[in-house]
């Protein structure tokens, strides 16, 4: 090989190697400064932020909640600090204005039980505040608290004059109500770290205007009992929903809309689709549903006389009848044909 050839050669391999090494160097030295800054983390205390999107009239609860760090120049006094506040004492209150997930809470947005107004700030928009009389039967023993979901089962004895044993029924007439508190305490009660359950007689529940107007009426009618609902039934019922299309999300809204949709419809009271069990259902002595007016009503005995049969079949009418009711009272009149 020709000896100035061969020093081309070797020139251009160290030139090559030079720029291999360069252009390493390089990129080391663009990475390595992105790579530190990820690592970089806000300085400062850490605050309490929410967890999700919290509507107004939302009971705080733990997994809604958590510190987060955030930076110190923006580090308010209405924030609640880590190693200053207290969570425990948070829980139970209610959410007076709505947050966005991983928004800081201030001391502010926060209505504590036996506070002025925590009553109407823990009542969605549109709903309204009854309350009911309860038993330790009616009332799951004592085991429901304020933030809690049930069903309402209505019992009543349907008496009917002349027509043999009574119908016995229960039904559900209300679902997925929120109980706002018990007798007049707002908060669950705790001892050495444990809930303390307590009785009470009385149970206010949030509901709309038209299902408090049912309320009153049933309280006439037989005696209302409560049903503690599962946490996980609300979100099985809204897919069901979304499936079936009775929920339906607007395209093209924002996370933060569907969520805002999804949270108010998983927390509104419902009063349709009712179900029901008679006393047929549970024993064969007693009545699946009640008779039609004046069916099983006692035949008038015949006369002593002896002609009591012609009297019978006189009075009995034949042709066209119209059954006639006038108060308690139950006749069959004859209707003329012109």
């Amino acid at each position: 090989m020709d000896k100035k050839k061969l020093v081309l050669l070797l020139g251009a391999l160290v030139i090559a190697i030079g720029t291999a090494l360069a252009a390493r160097s390089m990129f080391a030295g663009a990475s390595a400064p992105a790579a530190s800054a990820k690592a970089q983390e806000p300085k400062g205390p850490k605050v309490l932020v929410s967890q999700r999107s919290l509507p107004v009239g939302t009971i705080i609860t733990a997994d809604a909640v958590k510190f987060q760090q955030w930076p110190k120049d923006m580090v308010s006094n209405a924030y609640f600090i880590d190693g200053e506040a207290n969570v425990d004492k948070l829980l139970g209150t209610v959410v007076r204005y709505a947050m966005t997930a991983g928004e800081p809470i201030t001391q502010g947005a926060l209505v504590a039980p036996g506070d002025r107004g925590f009553l109407a700030a823990a009542l969605g928009p549109g709903l309204r505040a009854v309350t009911i009389p309860t038993s330790a039967n009616t009332g799951v023993a004592g085991f429901i608290f304020p933030g809690d979901r049930v069903d309402i089962v209505l019992t009543q004895t349907v008496k009917s004059e002349g027509q043999g044993t009574s119908l016995k029924a229960a039904e559900t007439i209300l679902r997925n109500v929120r109980v706002l508190a018990t007798d007049q305490s707002t908060e669950s009660e705790t001892k050495d770290g444990k809930t303390k359950v307590r009785k009470f007689r009385n149970v206010t529940l949030e509901v709309t205007p038209k299902i408090a107007e049912k309320i009153a009426v049933s309280q006439t009618i037989g005696t209302l009992s409560l049903v503690l609902r599962s946490i996980a039934d609300n979100q099985s019922e809204l897919e069901r929903a979304v499936a079936s299309g009775e929920l339906k999300l607007p395209e093209g809204a924002s996370r933060e809309q569907e969520e805002k949709l999804i949270s108010e419809a998983m927390n509104r009271p419902q009063d349709g689709a009712t179900t029901f069990v008679t006393g047929g259902d549970v024993s064969r002595f007693q009545r699946r549903s009640m008779p039609a007016p004046g069916e099983g009503r006692p035949s008038p005995a015949p006369s002593a006389g002896g002609n009591g049969g012609a009297a019978l079949a006189a009075a009995t009418p034949t042709g066209p009848t119209v059954t006639v009711m006038r108060g308690k009272a139950t006749t069959v009149e004859p209707v003329k044909v012109r």
